[in-house]
């Protein structure tokens, strides 16, 4: 397989700019609705969340499914209007409201009981963390990401230059608002909301995104050192690209699959995280080849350099 990758460079970028303008303008939609760039989960606004089944689904006896207006109205005569409310598979009643005392909580569950209908006990979540916890721990999770883009910049400075590592980020950056554009859009369609598992996936994209680019980026390096004279940065860039392209796909298809795996029979608790990391894998396989790169060369060849410098050494270890 050989792509033009340069001579196609356009075409990546317009498809990476419609992709990153979509997920920003549903970023910007959500903030009008829930406050925040993505519908935040309990484990960042704080609030009880609880989740039943109604008693029917396990004798497959069920009628009409759950109504949301009718649930809605319940909690209003308990004074929690402003919670949110989301049916699962018709009979499955999940409700996040403010922070409920174990009393208000067994009162709230009978009084879902009488009007809607028996619940499934086995199937009962119930889920308090505090406002002041949730703060901490998007606090500490943006501190992580952050974190983790300084710790890129400084290796990719040292291990190539300062530039490959700045395009490097443009990368990633365009890898994470992918994938939380593609959350924002499902939490605004479906009510999927973000929990601390997305920032792991998001920490686990960026690491993957980069070891992608770094060995495309040493390639590019090594190239570069045995290639003949008059060589364009292009053509260097074209031809390492297209040896790693294969290795690049292969990699990323046996990470995904997997992944597709967890997604359809991990159950609920892993749905959305394993989701999560197949839009950043497939997103950062694509960055790394298409972006990363071009714009790489694109840089080199408006700063004048025909080829790479004598000092960008190829290393014999591989990544």
């Amino acid at each position: 397989m050989k792509l033009d990758i340069i001579k196609q460079q356009r075409l990546w970028w317009i498809i990476s700019s419609i992709a990153c303008l979509i997920s920003l303008i549903a970023m910007v939609v959500c903030w009008t609705q829930f406050g925040a760039p993505l519908r935040p989960g309990l484990d960042f606004v704080g609030g009880t969340r609880l989740q039943l089944s109604l008693a029917c689904v396990a004798t497959d006896s069920c009628g009409d499914p759950i109504d949301v207006s009718e649930v809605r109205n319940i909690l209003a005569q308990e004074g929690l209007e402003g919670s949110s409310i989301q049916i699962v598979e018709n009979y499955t009643l999940s409700v996040r409201t403010q922070t409920l005392t174990d009393v208000e909580r067994t009162a709230l569950q009978q009084l879902l009981t009488n009007e809607i209908g028996e619940f499934d006990p086995q199937t009962v979540q119930i889920d308090t963390v505090g406002p002041t916890i949730g703060q901490e721990l998007f606090i500490s999770g943006i501190g992580a990401l952050l974190t983790a883009f300084f710790g890129i910049v400084v290796y990719l400075s040292f291990r190539f230059k300062f530039d490959y590592a700045i395009f490097a980020i443009l990368a990633l950056v365009h890898d994470v608002l992918i994938a939380a554009g593609v959350f924002a859009i499902l939490g605004l369609t479906l009510g999927v909301e973000i929990d601390s598992l997305f920032l792991v996936a998001l920490l686990t994209i960026i690491g993957f995104s980069v070891n992608d680019t770094v060995v495309i980026y040493d390639r590019i390096r090594e190239t570069s050192a045995n290639s003949e004279g008059g060589e364009s940065i292009s053509d260097i860039v074209d031809r390492a690209v297209n040896d790693t392209l294969t290795r690049s796909i292969n990699t990323s298809v046996t990470t995904v699959l997997p992944l597709f795996a967890i997604f359809l029979f991990g159950g609920e608790t892993l749905k959305f995280f394993a989701l999560a990391l197949i839009v950043g894998f497939i997103s950062g396989a694509y960055s790394s080849i298409f972006i990363a790169s071009t714009l790489l060369a694109l840089w080199r060849e408006r700063q004048g350099v025909g080829t790479m410098a004598v000092t960008d050494t190829p290393v014999s270890e591989e990544v």
